[in-house]
């Protein structure tokens, strides 16, 4: 069966992981663009905060406080959101948590933890959301990372688990296609964000954490998010940053290996700007929230070329095709004028006039 997706307008969107950041941004445009949105997180006052913030704009929007990884959770999200809107026509998986620090520094507790949110979770309501949409279609859209394909120093059990998010979000895709199921599943795959994750995060550098540049505004991903709910797509990166690590990175593993120790160095991922009071290591608790940007002000970029390419692909290969045409148009003017002014020289040259 093909998958049919709607407009936004026309659609109910839960998204976990909607208290900040990513989510945040994404549950704002959404609600702006006439969906009814659902948030969950484990911060109730933060869900307050922004489903107060989107009514407030002409926006529908509910909240569930809840904790992802805990068993059960994904269900009661479901029978919220229906209870609230009737159905849900796309589930939005963006709950994480991480940690800053050496592997060895990490111990199995907080390894366990950033995967029963981060993947146990997202599984858990991967697979809530496919039973609800199989048979009136819909799209699960799952947050991974460019550190899917490519680790790096200090964050070794988040990148861990984006790479597992990666495989089983493939997984799913194939094996919904397989049995015709009118789902489109789409991996959402971002280069470093302007969020709260530096602060959040639990951190064992001895310094305030950062990511390392270029930073890229939510605002992209929420853009993303929004475009596949209603567009099919296998997977999507946000920040040209991303596409060396996804795509040359893995064909060069030893080279990319040094390009990695340089820019995931402590210098590089620390800073001297210490985090928001009340958000730091929200790894076991939730900690204050509620801002879409990190604390520390940096240089972002609030444009993806990348982005805009994979959204509309077709417009992206007129372009280049006109430029290229125009490229070549111009070599060759260039080319004839020098073949002219050769044969000429050759000939004033025969005739003994030079």
């Amino acid at each position: 069966m093909a998958v049919s997706l709607k407009p936004l307008s026309d659609q109910v969107m839960v998204i976990v992981g909607g208290s900040s950041g990513i989510g945040l941004a994404a549950a704002r445009r959404a609600a702006a663009a006439g969906a009814r949105v659902v948030l969950a997180a484990r911060n109730a006052e933060a869900l307050d905060e922004a489903v107060v913030a989107i009514r407030n704009k002409g926006g529908q929007a509910s909240a569930l406080c809840l904790d992802i990884a805990e068993p059960g959770a994904a269900e009661r999200l479901l029978i919220h959101a229906i209870d609230t809107f009737g159905r849900v026509d796309t589930w939005v998986n963006d709950a994480a948590a991480a940690m800053y620090a050496r592997v060895e520094d990490v111990t199995l507790d907080e390894h366990r933890r950033v995967f029963d949110v981060g993947y146990f979770g997202l599984v858990d309501a991967s697979l809530v959301a496919a039973r609800h949409l199989r048979p009136q279609g819909g799209a699960i859209i799952n947050i991974g990372s460019v550190l899917s394909n490519r680790a790096i120093p200090l964050q070794g059990p988040y990148c861990a688990m984006k790479a597992a998010v990666m495989q089983f979000t493939d997984t799913l895709r194939m094996e919904l296609a397989q049995e015709g199921a009118p789902v489109a599943v789409t991996l959402i795959k971002p280069a470093a964000i302007d969020t709260m994750y530096p602060e959040h995060a639990r951190n064992k550098l001895g310094k305030p954490a950062r990511l390392p540049q270029p930073l890229y505004d939510a605002e992209l991903v929420a853009k993303a998010i929004c475009f596949a709910a209603q567009k099919q797509r296998r997977s999507l990166i946000v920040g040209g940053g991303g596409l060396a690590l996804t795509s040359l990175a893995p064909s060069l593993p030893r080279l990319a290996d040094k390009g990695m120790e340089l820019i995931g160095g402590e210098a590089m991922q620390t800073t001297d700007v210490p985090p928001a009071p009340g958000t730091n290591d929200n790894l076991f608790e939730p900690r204050r929230d509620g801002r879409v940007e990190g604390n520390q002000e940096p240089f972002k970029r609030k444009t993806s070329l990348l982005l805009e390419a994979q959204m509309h692909p077709l417009a992206a290969a007129a372009v280049l095709g006109s430029v290229a045409a125009g490229a070549l148009f111009l070599w060759a003017r260039e080319e004839n004028r020098d073949i002219g002014t050769a044969e000429a020289h050759r000939r004033i040259k025969a005739a003994g006039m030079s």
